[in-house]
C-alpha cells in the first residue's frame, strides 16, 4: 500500500471545498422554519432531548453538549435504547430535536408515533424533506446537501458537518436570546481556563494575614527591609494607624536608591515610598488584577476591603498559580 500524494493533497482540498460549499448553501435555507425552531426550544418547559442514529447521532451528542453548556438543558438518548426502555426519560413538556440525513432510520421513525401521542414537539433536522420524519416533524430544517465529500458519495461527511453546523447555529440564536453571557458560560465550565478568569477573585488568590508585608509609615529603613525579606512578595505596604494603604517599597525602589548612592541608614518608610499606590478591592476578578498589573507594570499589587483597608496582597507568581494567567 502506497500513499500519493498529490492525489491525497487533491482530496484533502476537494473535501474542505465540498463542505464549504455546503454550508454556504445551507445558509440560504435558515428561515422562518429555523426561528420556529428556536421559538420552540426557547420556551421549553423542559429539555431538549435530542436523538440520532450512527454518525446523526454523533453528531447529535455534540449538539446536546453545546446547547446544554449555553444556558439551554440539553441530553441525548439513542433511538434504539429508547424503543427498550429509555423513551421514558422523554417528557411531554420536553422538546426533541431528531437528526436524520435520509429522515428514515428505523429506529428513529419506529419511536416517532410514540413521541407524537406524548404532544411532544418534534424539530426534524433532515437532508429530505419528503421522508417519515419531516412528515412527522412539528419543524422541519432542511440540511440536505448536493454530495458527500466522500469519493464514493456513500460515507456521512458533507452532511454530518452541515447537521453540526445547523446545530450550532441554534446554540447561538438561542444564547443571544437568553441573554447568555461571559460570566454564565463560566459558571458552566468551571474547570476550563474561561471559568478560571471568570469565576476567581482577587480574595480567593491574595495573600493575606501575616503573609501580607507591611510596616508602619515611621518605620525605619532596616525594618522595612526584614519585613520585605521575610515576606517575599519583593514589595511591602506602608501603612497608617488605621491600617489604610498611604504608600509602597519595591524591590525596584530599592535598587534605584542604591544606582544613586542615596544613604539609606537614617531613612524611614514615609520617606522612600510611594505614594498613592495602585490597589484592587478584594471582590474583584483575579483577571481584573493581572490586568492592572499589566496595564501599569508592575508585579505585585496590594489588596483593599470595603473600609479601604488593607486585607492582601498579590503578584504575578500568584496569578500563574492559579492559572488565572
Amino acid at each position: 500500500m502506497t500513499l500519493d500524494s498529490h492525489q491525497a493533497l487533491r482530496l484533502g482540498r476537494e473535501t474542505l471545498e465540498i463542505e464549504a460549499s455546503a454550508l454556504l448553501n445551507l445558509r440560504s435555507r435558515i428561515d422562518e422554519r429555523f426561528v420556529q425552531a428556536v421559538e420552540l426550544m426557547l420556551h421549553v418547559r423542559g429539555r431538549i432531548v435530542v436523538m440520532g442514529m450512527g454518525k446523526s447521532g454523533h453528531v447529535g451528542r455534540k449538539i446536546a453538549a453545546t446547547l446544554s453548556s449555553t444556558g439551554t438543558p440539553a441530553f441525548f438518548v439513542h433511538p434504539a435504547e429508547a424503543s427498550h426502555g429509555d423513551l421514558g426519560m422523554v417528557k411531554p413538556v420536553d422538546v426533541v430535536l431528531a437528526i436524520s440525513n435520509s429522515g428514515e432510520s428505523e429506529e428513529l421513525t419506529a419511536i416517532l408515533p410514540i413521541l407524537k401521542r406524548l404532544g411532544v414537539p418534534i424539530i426534524a433536522m433532515t437532508g429530505n424533506l419528503g421522508s417519515s420524519l419531516a412528515r412527522h416533524a412539528t419543524v422541519c430544517l432542511d440540511s440536505s446537501v448536493d454530495r458527500e465529500a466522500c469519493p464514493l458519495n456513500l460515507a456521512p461527511t458533507a452532511s454530518t458537518t452541515a447537521q453540526l453546523a445547523l446545530g450550532d447555529a441554534l446554540a447561538v440564536a438561542l444564547l443571544d436570546a437568553r441573554g447568555f453571557r461571559a460570566e454564565d458560560f463560566a459558571r458552566s465550565h468551571p474547570g476550563g481556563a474561561l471559568g478560571r478568569r471568570l469565576l476567581t477573585h482577587v480574595r480567593d488568590v491574595m495573600r493575606q494575614g501575616p503573609a501580607v508585608p507591611k510596616v508602619p509609615m515611621n518605620a525605619s529603613f532596616v525594618e522595612l527591609m526584614r519585613e520585605m525579606s521575610a515576606k517575599g512578595l519583593g514589595a511591602s505596604a506602608i501603612v497608617d494607624g488605621a491600617d489604610h494603604v498611604v504608600g509602597i517599597f519595591t524591590d525596584g525602589d530599592l535598587r534605584r536608591l542604591v544606582e544613586r548612592g542615596v544613604d539609606l541608614r537614617p531613612l524611614r518608610a514615609a520617606d522612600v515610598m510611594h505614594a498613592s499606590p495602585k490597589t484592587i478591592p478584594d471582590t474583584a476578578l483575579a483577571a481584573e488584577a493581572a490586568a492592572l498589573m499589566e496595564q501599569h507594570r508592575i508585579n505585585s499589587v496590594l489588596v483593599v476591603d470595603s473600609a479601604g483597608q488593607l486585607c492582601g496582597a498579590l503578584n504575578s507568581h500568584d496569578l500563574m498559580q492559579a492559572k488565572v494567567i
